[in-house]
């Protein structure tokens, strides 16, 4: 008995072309899900805007939640956030200095010697934005802030750097050298990171 190979061929090819068409059809629709997540996942960036903050929830912040909103906006300091649709997304704050503190204790000392000298110079606290915490609530959100407190400092007419007071962990020294900052010193407790160009 012989077996005609020829027919079995044609009647199953059309199921495997059928089966095939199916799967690059829901590919395609997978792919554009994709698309349109990746997409939309991001499009918070293009509204937000930088604002100043009077206060924040130190609760939520990871690096430093020891240290009150009244440490945050005192002599000088300020917190800012990532405003989009009427809610924060990320957070930063900063003191000004006139020199790269090793440590808190001489962020605090070194914010209020500048601001007292301030006083007798045209209210510009300080020539270095020292930036000791920030987070973020979504996605992206870090280094959007990191970018728009850049643009913010080199529009002033007296800041002159972007420095940060971070905690010595991998985390934070990857976040920063990631986001196009140079590590400048290594300190007991913490290190220092300068962002020069972004």
């Amino acid at each position: 008995m012989k077996i005609n190979y020829n027919i079995k061929e044609k009647s199953f090819k059309p199921r495997i072309k059928v089966r095939l068409r199916k799967k690059k059809k829901d590919l395609n629709k997978v792919k554009k899900e994709i698309k349109n997540k990746i997409k939309n996942f991001y499009d918070w960036i293009k509204g937000a805007e930088l604002v100043n903050l009077s206060e924040c929830n130190t609760d939520e912040d990871p690096v430093r939640p020891e240290l009150d909103n009244k440490f945050r906006t005192s002599y000088g300091r300020r917190i800012y956030g990532v405003k989009y649709q009427n809610e924060i997304h990320a957070i930063m704050c900063f003191a000004f200095t006139n020199k790269i503190p090793k440590s808190v204790k001489d962020l605090d000392l070194m914010s209020k010697d500048a601001f007292l000298q301030s006083a007798q110079r045209d209210q510009k606290v300080g020539k270095i934005a020292i930036a000791y915490t920030v987070w973020s609530k979504k996605k992206g959100g870090g280094k959007l802030i990191v970018k728009e407190v850049f643009k913010m400092i080199k529009k002033s007419n007296h800041l002159n750097r972007l420095i940060t007071l971070s905690p010595l962990t991998d985390m934070a020294r990857n976040f920063h050298l990631r986001n196009g900052a140079i590590e400048i010193q290594v300190n007991e407790s913490t290190q220092n990171f300068e962002y020069k160009k972004l």
